[in-house]
């Protein structure tokens, strides 16, 4: 089942770490980047790598919290630091920012190929998530990871606030709150190339946490465009997002039927449900659904 919330939590507060696997969340994201000034970065990654090993086997809500690290990016020099301590940790994945496409992926995975040996990991375990929007040329290599073999890739996120820096754009939403057109295409980019690929679409974060109804809109609008979670900033975040990707109990019903409407009619191509045509593509998004579910 895809992680629905993805909670980012600074690696260098304790008090944070502490609290992050009380939140809900289906993914905590220890952060040694843009939350972590460069001087407390060791300390951060030392941090990083303890609260890994302390919670290797969490559960909450009955599923197991998926541990990832936000490594720093590869122009930074800092990544291999990074990597090299909290491999020891054991972490589920690691995200890589400001990806600037699937030769920096390939890079990280290497590297993240020798430490599993080195720190006696299943070779493989280790996923990667690109962050593949926060640079002019990462936006426009996010075509490019369909065709390349990458069985680490655990699936594809975006941001929209180093690229509004980097394009000295001094807005990002319209007047009616709608993402303008360099961001909505990088959305929709980042949407079609990771169900092309087959793996996970993260929508971005809503940036102001105070925002509940906010945070709820973009919430519902990512699971209803099609992607299987959204990143968070603030704990008070994760439940809005975990109601909103969760499948009511009407549509569920409703999936239940069509499975078992098809299941009874298991040569035909379109039936009849509730007054409305029912065919192939509705049995596989009933089927998903109850999957997710």
């Amino acid at each position: 089942m895809p992680p629905r919330s993805w909670l980012f939590v600074p690696g260098d507060s304790d008090k944070k770490l502490g609290k992050a696997m009380a939140t809900g969340a289906h993914a905590v994201i220890v952060d040694l980047e843009d939350s972590v000034a460069v001087a407390a970065k060791p300390q951060a990654r030392a941090m990083a790598r303890d609260w890994l090993a302390i919670h290797r086997q969490h559960v909450t809500e009955n599923r197991p919290v998926a541990r990832w690290v936000r490594i720093n990016a590869i122009d930074t020099g800092l990544w291999r630091e990074d990597l090299e301590v909290v491999m020891a940790g054991a972490p589920d994945g690691v995200m890589l920012p400001k990806c600037e496409g699937p030769e920096q992926l390939r890079m990280v995975a290497a590297e993240i190929y020798e430490l599993e040996q080195r720190n006696r990991v299943a070779n493989g375990a280790t996923r990667i998530l690109p962050l593949v929007s926060e640079t002019a040329t990462s936006a426009l290599t996010i075509p490019s990871y369909v065709d390349v073999p990458m069985p680490r890739l655990a699936g594809l996120t975006w941001g929209a606030e180093d690229l509004s820096a980097v394009l000295g754009a001094t807005r990002k939403r319209d007047a009616k709150g709608a993402w303008t057109d360099a961001f909505r295409f990088i959305r929709a980019q980042c949407l079609l190339t990771a169900h092309a690929k087959g793996v996970w679409a993260i929508d971005t974060l809503h940036d102001d946490f105070r925002d509940e109804a906010g945070t709820r809109r973009a919430a519902e609008a990512a699971r209803g465009d099609g992607f299987t979670g959204m990143l968070a900033i603030h704990p008070d975040q994760v439940p809005i997002i975990n109601t909103a990707f969760a499948p009511t109990e009407a549509e569920l019903t409703e999936a239940q039927a069509i499975v078992a409407l098809f299941a009874a009619s298991p040569h035909a191509g379109t039936l009849q449900y509730n007054g409305r045509m029912v065919d192939q593509p509705h049995l596989r998004m009933a089927k998903q659904l109850l999957g997710i579910a």
